[in-house]
């Protein structure tokens, strides 16, 4: 048993398996798993029904696992925000702003080989994906 935020065994692993640099992709349930990100990418499906999970709920114990260093989200490309990014900002606080990237902008980072791992959630608000950078643990 772990003492710990996470506790999915593979999702653990993949994480585990994700070193500085690499990129973690919290994504909607309207995003295309299939086609959009890097063939070489674990998928992790915790996308058990429409909201439920939702990208925020496991980027919320994520944060706790693994340092974030940079963090992308899409938009529409229309000049408006999606009212969850907020919600992001929230969580990871000023020290890691958001970089906003149009829809295929977006698509396009996520095919790129240093995606290492797709989280693919029921959340069913639009424009809910976030790619997380890994940042580094200092040496002590």
């Amino acid at each position: 048993m772990l003492r710990f935020p996470i506790i999915h065994p593979p999702l653990l692993a993949a994480l585990a398996a994700c070193g500085h640099g690499g990129k973690v992709l919290l994504a909607d349930a309207n995003y295309s798993h299939s086609t959009n990100v890097y063939p070489g990418a674990t998928t992790i499906y915790l996308n058990l029904r429409p909201g439920l999970l939702t990208v925020h709920q496991v980027l919320e114990p994520l944060l706790h696992a693994v340092p974030v260093e940079a963090a992308d989200v899409m938009t529409p490309g229309d000049g408006t925000e999606p009212d969850v990014l907020a919600v992001y900002r929230e969580l990871l606080g000023p020290a890691t702003p958001l970089r906003e990237l149009e829809r295929f902008e977006f698509y396009a980072a996520c095919r790129e080989p240093d995606l290492a791992v797709c989280v693919a959630t029921g959340d069913d608000r639009l424009y809910a994906n976030i790619l997380l950078t890994v940042g580094f643990i200092a040496p002590r």
